[in-house]
């Protein structure tokens, strides 16, 4: 099972991820490992996870959750915003 998640940085930026562990993705970030985006960025805060399903899937939405303008990633974390309307059609 494929979680998404959005971590915000120190400077109030949000980075969008996808992982199967999250709690271990978050230890890797906070250690320097994986993105390079937030290096130096911390503290690092987990402000948004849901489960989304598998791989393919998870991809797709973390794709689209990344084009998002800050101001939807911000309802998405307020929770003004459902997961579900950015989930890709399934045929």
């Amino acid at each position: 099972m494929w979680y998404l998640y959005i971590i915000r940085c120190r400077d109030g930026t949000l980075y969008t991820g996808i992982a199967m562990d999250v709690a271990r993705r978050l230890a890797a970030h906070r250690a320097g490992k994986g993105a390079k985006y937030l290096r130096g960025r911390g503290p690092l805060t987990l402000v948004y996870q849901t489960r989304i399903g598998g791989r393919a899937l998870a991809l797709k939405t973390e794709r689209r959750v990344k084009a998002l303008p800050k101001t939807k990633k911000e309802q998405l974390v307020a929770k003004r915003l459902s997961i579900a309307t950015l989930l890709p059609e399934t045929k």
